[in-house]
C-alpha cells in the first residue's frame, strides 16, 4: 500500500473493529498499518473480508498475523488482477510509451522479465507463457510481506530512443489510480541503482603496471 492508501485502510479497519464491538486506537491502527503496509490495498480488503467469512476463526477480532495468513493465500487473486492490469496495458498503451503502474510489485516483475519493450515484442503464441510466468514471480514478491526495490517507470521505445539522442523525454502514461501511480514514481529507483550497477572510483593501473608488478611478484 501507498500512503495515499492509509485513510481507506483506517475506513476498513475500523468497520471491521465495529463488528466486533471494538474501537481502535490511533496507536493500535498504526500497528496494523505498519504490519500490512507492503501489501495491497485490494488484497488487505479481500483478506479481512475473508476472515469475517470464516466460520471457525471469524468470531474474533483478527491479528496481524491472521491478516497476513489470509493475504499469503490470495496472492493468486492479485496476481490475476495485476496481469489483466498488464495484459489491457500492453494492447492499449503499446510499448512506445513509457508508463507507471499503481503497483510497484509489477514494476519489479516487468524489470525482471525484460522490462516493458521487451513485454510489447512477445508474440500472441508467446502470451500465455508470459502471463504465467507474470503471476508466478508476482506471487513470489507479494508473498514476501516485505517492501522491495523496483524502477521508478517502464521505459517505453520513444523515451529509450530520445534519451539516447539527447532529447526531451515525454512523461510516463499512469496505469490505473494516478495518485498511486505517481506515489510509485516517487518512491521507486532507477533501474541501473536496482541492477546495482555502478562505476568504479579512481583510475585502473596501466597495463605496465600490471606486468611490473607480476615480475616484481615472480623475483
Amino acid at each position: 500500500m501507498q500512503q495515499c492508501d492509509f485513510d481507506d485502510f483506517v475506513d476498513i479497519l475500523q468497520v471491521v473493529g465495529e463488528q466486533y464491538s471494538k474501537k481502535l486506537s490511533d496507536g493500535v491502527i498504526a500497528l496494523y498499518w505498519q504490519g500490512l503496509q507492503d501489501f495491497d490495498l485490494n488484497a488487505v480488503r479481500d483478506a479481512l473480508g475473508r476472515h469475517l467469512r470464516n466460520t471457525d476463526t471469524g468470531q474474533y477480532m483478527p491479528k496481524i498475523a491472521d491478516i497476513i495468513k489470509m493475504l499469503r493465500g490470495s496472492t493468486l487473486d492479485s496476481a490475476l488482477n495485476a496481469w489483466a492490469k498488464v495484459d489491457k496495458a500492453v494492447r492499449r498503451v503499446g510499448p512506445y510509451e513509457s508508463v507507471a503502474f499503481d503497483d510497484p510489485i509489477i514494476h519489479r516483475v516487468l524489470h525482471d522479465m525484460g522490462g516493458w519493450i521487451s513485454l510489447g515484442e512477445k508474440s500472441d503464441d508467446e502470451w500465455p507463457f508470459v502471463a504465467r510466468e507474470f503471476e508466478n514471480r508476482y506471487r513470489g514478491f507479494a508473498s514476501l510481506g516485505v517492501a522491495i526495490e523496483y524502477p521508478a517507470k517502464l521505459i517505453g521505445l520513444s523515451e529509450a530512443h530520445n534519451a539516447k539522442g539527447g532529447f526531451k523525454v515525454a512523461a510516463p502514461m499512469l496505469i490505473g489510480d494516478s495518485t498511486r501511480a505517481q506515489a510509485v514514481i516517487a518512491k521507486g529507483t532507477s533501474s541501473a541503482k536496482l541492477l546495482g550497477i555502478s562505476r568504479m572510483g579512481g583510475s585502473l593501473p596501466h597495463p605496465a603496471e600490471l606486468t611490473e608488478n607480476k615480475l616484481r611478484i615472480a623475483a
